[in-house]
């Protein structure tokens, strides 16, 4: 076998380069061949030219992780299928069903306004996995146009048929379902009159100023997988929305009762009514819910001393006190709880607060003292001005019965005096924190399973929670402007916390907790990256690849089985 070396000759004083191979003839070492390479650098250009030509011509970076995994459930559910199934077109373009999964994985992963979904989606793999999507041609007009097609009636159709996918497919506990409300402010135009679910209202952002959107939902406690969910009007109190939301669960009842025959509904004290209660005890649902302890005096002065430790790993600092009394016209299992944690967590903000109000209430009384000595220029302060301020202090719960201010006119000029009440601070230790009141019908639980059960309701709290993370399955901002399209809008919102909530159920069980942003942030660093070494157009010579991995993006790409989108 002959071996090559690199020979250089001086000839004429200037340096040449030789390739030459040698081979052992008879036991000696013996030139065989002689390759002229020329001077050094021509050398160097050479190879520079080789490199050049084997660079790739074009590279193209697209998101892969986050859309793949989104993808990959909505595939799972059969969500196109089923929006198709209930709204059909003609074989045209995308169908219905397509539009609203794409809708659903932008939502999911990088909230757009309708204009901007055509270029991002042109930056992941979405035009890989879906036929014949020409990102281009995803404009504004044409979602609008597939919106149209989606009827109140075809939502309610999609949403129950989904939902009996899910148990029968996933397997969702439905032994516990919690239900509660929240609402999203808007930028809606006030003389816009074609949006009347957008009403101004009491916006848990604090947000009041703007027009907002109501939502309900009935998710699982098993990962809030939403199961049912209500647009509504931003005005509508929670209690008449509660009623209104059972009148329809009623109607579904028969579904769900297919499917387990004893399901609970778990809520808050803000859906609390006698109408409301009066149309669940006519329905085949348990409940438990909470009562406001402030208007149940008798409950809060039990002492400490009657309460029992509870049992369970998730119970630790938790005692209560079991009762029946009537509540709502009928008589109900009722669960005091005390938690140690909660009563340290509630004195703390209070104490918090009351230093906050002192330092406030401080500064206002030197400012009145700075008018009363002539030292401070401008409108002399007036009683009702004062009593305006002090109340805006005072505004935090509780501060108005630790805190006793005193304001007082002479002269025509305006003092104040205040003191921090300890009785009354007494009094909210001894009977209010740290207490909860719980309710239920369920007269056969022990006291373990019924704070279970309400603990449940934070699930639906994370799914709100969810919803109005900015960077992933974000509500706002809507962009729509009438009911038709926000209640669109709300579904494949929906839809999109559904998938997410599936997503983040498999890896559970998978042995992979995290949140849904911390999933969806990693696995949108996972990009495919292909490489054109050509510019043919028809025929390209293209090598396509993933980034690489961290140990978490590895375990996340193997428990949602991404293998399966790999572009080789």
């Amino acid at each position: 076998m002959a071996s090559g070396s690199l020979t250089k000759k001086l000839i004429n004083g200037k340096p040449y380069y030789y390739l030459r191979f040698t081979r052992r003839v008879n036991g000696k070492p013996k030139v065989v061949r002689t390759i002229y390479l020329g001077k050094a650098e021509e050398i160097l250009a050479a190879v520079q030219k080789h490199r050049a030509g084997s660079r790739p011509k074009r590279i193209v970076l697209a998101e892969f992780g986050a859309v793949a995994a989104v993808w990959s459930m909505i595939q799972q559910t059969g969500l196109i299928e089923l929006i198709d199934a209930h709204v059909p077109k003609r074989a045209q373009g995308l169908s219905v069903g397509q539009y609203l999964a794409i809708a659903v994985v932008n939502r999911a992963v990088c909230p757009k306004s309708k204009r901007k979904i055509g270029p991002w989606a042109a930056k992941t793999v979405l035009p890989r996995l879906i036929k014949g999507l020409q990102p281009k041609k995803l404009t504004s007009q044409r979602f609008w146009d597939h919106m149209d097609r989606v009827s109140a009636e075809a939502i309610e159709a999609i949403e129950t048929d989904l939902a009996r996918r899910l148990v029968e497919q996933f397997d969702i506990d439905l032994n516990c379902l919690a239900f509660d409300a929240t609402n999203f402010f808007t930028f809606i135009d006030t003389r816009n009159t074609k949006a009347d679910l957008a009403q101004r209202g009491h916006n848990k952002n604090g947000r009041c100023d703007l027009r907002q959107i109501s939502l309900a939902l009935l998710v699982s406690t098993d990962f809030h997988v939403p199961l049912f969910h209500e647009t509504y009007a931003g005005n509508r109190p929670d209690a008449v929305e509660f009623r209104i939301a059972l009148s329809k669960l009623r109607q579904r009842q028969e579904e769900f009762t297919r499917q387990c025959s004893d399901i609970t509904l778990v809520f808050d004290k803000g859906n609390n009514s006698s109408e409301g209660f009066e149309m669940l005890d006519g329905m085949e649902f348990h409940f438990v819910g909470s009562l406001s302890p402030t208007q149940h005096p008798d409950l809060l002065a039990i002492p400490l001393e009657q309460f029992h430790a509870l049992r369970g790993p998730r119970l630790e600092q938790v005692s209560a006190y079991r009762a029946r009394k009537e509540v709502f016209g009928v008589e109900r299992t009722i669960v005091v709880t005390f938690n140690d944690n909660l009563y340290t967590a509630q004195l703390t903000t209070l104490t918090e607060q009351i230093g906050k109000a002192r330092r406030q209430l401080d500064a206002l009384q030197r400012r009145l003292a700075r008018h009363r000595s002539g030292k401070s220029r401008g409108k002399r302060p007036t009683r009702a001005g004062t009593q305006n301020q002090v109340k805006a202090i005072l505004k935090a719960r509780h501060l108005k019965e630790v805190l006793d201010v005193r304001i007082f006119e002479k002269d025509g000029h305006v003092s104040l005096t205040y003191r921090v009440n300890q009785r009354g601070i007494d009094r909210l230790c001894s009977t209010l924190f740290g207490k909860t009141i719980i309710f239920s019908d369920n007269a056969a639980w022990s006291n373990e399973q019924i704070v279970l059960a309400y603990r449940g309701q934070y699930r639906v709290e994370n799914a709100f929670r969810t919803m109005k993370d900015p960077h992933f399955v974000s509500f706002s901002p809507g962009f729509h402007w009438t009911d038709q399209k926000i209640r669109v809008h709300a579904f494949y919102c929906v839809l999109a916390l559904t998938m997410v909530s599936l997503l983040q159920r498999q890896l559970h069980q998978q042995d992979i907790d995290i949140s849904v942003s911390e999933a969806l942030e990693s696995l949108g660093d996972i990009k495919e990256v292909a490489l054109f070494h050509n510019r043919s157009r028809k025929n390209p010579l293209v090598t396509v690849e993933l980034t690489e991995r961290d140990e978490l993006q590895n375990q996340l790409y193997d428990a949602l089985d991404l293998k399966e989108f790999n572009p080789s």
